[in-house]
């Protein structure tokens, strides 16, 4: 029986080895995660960040499940917007969730911290307003798999929010590709000791789906009201849908 494939990076691999490929690759950036973002996007990462939280405002008793939520940056913002939000702080990867967990205990914050898979989602159909996905919806092996997941746990009438790179406009991708695949990489050598890892993250925007296809992939798993916002040129988009 032949195997399925996906993608890491630019390589095809079986789909049964990415999430431990992947893992590793964030164990070895976990530590230096924050430092890396603010050079490789030049701080704008805050600012996209704290656009998705302008763009959903909150009443202030939402359930919000913050998948893929690493070093803690959405789900710190959602409560520090508003305390009185029961957030979850979320991640597969044990190290990167400790990183966001230092940051939340520093913050004087109450958000629990828990390590989730976001193919196999732990909560009862219909238990959060919202999910969130922040810069980590590319790192997962059956993406549809995820969306249908998040589809199941959202009331009816809650929300998707999906940050991620995306597909740059023209004007910008050769100056984009050269920063991506000449610098990156040797900045993470620099701070990081690690290229190979930023040279993987690099290569797996390439390979996550563009704005509109990703939009199609909301729309098959039955969300409604789908739309994208393209920020900074398309360097990256906020995607949303919602469960009717």
């Amino acid at each position: 029986m032949t195997k399925s494939k996906t993608d890491f990076g630019f390589k095809q691999i079986d789909s049964d080895k990415k999430q431990q490929l992947v893992k590793g690759v964030f164990d070895s950036v976990a530590k230096n995660y924050d430092l890396m973002n603010d050079l490789m996007s030049f701080g704008l990462h805050r600012i996209w960040k704290k656009f998705l939280l302008l763009d959903n405002p909150l009443r202030g008793n939402e359930k919000i499940l913050d998948l893929a939520g690493g070093s803690g940056d959405l789900s710190i913002l959602f409560k520090e917007k508003n305390k009185n939000v029961q957030i979850i702080h979320s991640d597969i990867n044990e190290e990167m969730l400790k990183e966001g967990k230092k940051k939340i205990i520093d913050r004087g914050l109450l958000i629990p911290s828990v390590t989730i898979n976001a193919e196999n989602i732990p909560f009862s159909n219909n238990y959060f307003d919202i999910v969130t996905i922040s810069f980590g919806l590319r790192n997962m092996t059956h993406k549809n798999k995820v969306l249908n997941e998040i589809y199941r746990c959202l009331k009816p009438g809650g929300k998707i929010v999906i940050l991620e790179f995306s597909k740059v406009h023209s004007s910008i991708k050769k100056v984009y590709d050269f920063f991506s695949f000449n610098i990156i990489p040797k900045i993470g050598q620099i701070v990081a000791n690690d290229s190979n890892s930023y040279q993987y993250l690099a290569e797996s925007i390439r390979m996550h789906p563009e704005q509109e296809k990703l939009l199609k992939m909301l729309e098959d798993e039955k969300f409604e009201n789908c739309s994208y916002k393209n920020l900074t040129g398309g360097i990256v988009a906020i995607h949303s849908g919602y469960k009717i």
